[in-house]
């Protein structure tokens, strides 16, 4: 009796590390999300009414993975915006290849304690991108900076937010090289 016991007790234990192991990624993510941990972005429906006087200087930043075969860049090197003003800009891909392929961005912004503060309205990295063969497309994004950030003390010296972007190629893509 003893032993059954031991052995149901540990069986539980190792089915729950087993499904805590098979959420991690998912709660890792979600955290990410919300706390704006890791230079995180934060997603959001629409401006502030009313920006402020505060000037932020966002660059931008463009990698994409070496399986993808896309040339990807920003449309603009970096822009100063108000905080709590809307702001558009673009990034460019063009598919190397003659056949389409799909890739997804992942993204975050630096210096990390900015995450929270930086709110995507529309994004291109919000979904997977599909490119046909020799296809160039702009890929706007629409943000604003949260005023939230100006009763923060530790963002007093933030002067600079740099978005990054990486492209991966998806796995289930027979991608083609150029």
């Amino acid at each position: 009796m003893n032993n059954t016991r031991l052995a149901c007790n540990l069986l539980a234990l190792a089915l729950g590390m087993l499904l805590l192991a098979y959420a991690s990624v998912p709660l890792y993510r979600l955290f990410c999300q919300v706390t704006g941990y890791g230079g995180t972005t934060q997603v959001g429906t629409h401006a502030p009414a009313k920006a402020t006087n505060r000037k932020i200087t966002v660059e931008f930043n463009a990698d994409t993975d070496p399986g993808l075969p896309w040339m990807f860049k920003p449309g603009e090197q970096k822009l100063t915006t108000l905080v709590g003003k809307s702001t558009l800009t673009h990034y460019v891909a063009e598919n190397l290849s003659k056949a389409p392929v799909s890739g997804r961005a992942i993204y975050n912004v630096v210096p990390f304690k900015a995450g929270p503060y930086f709110v995507k309205v529309e994004c291109f990295c919000f979904t997977e991108q599909t490119l046909a063969g020799s296809q160039k497309v702009d890929m706007p994004i629409s943000f604003y900076i949260d005023p939230a950030m100006l009763d923060d003390p530790e963002m007093n010296d933030v002067k600079t937010i740099t978005l990054s972007y990486t492209f991966f190629p998806l796995k289930t893509e027979a991608i083609s090289k150029p």
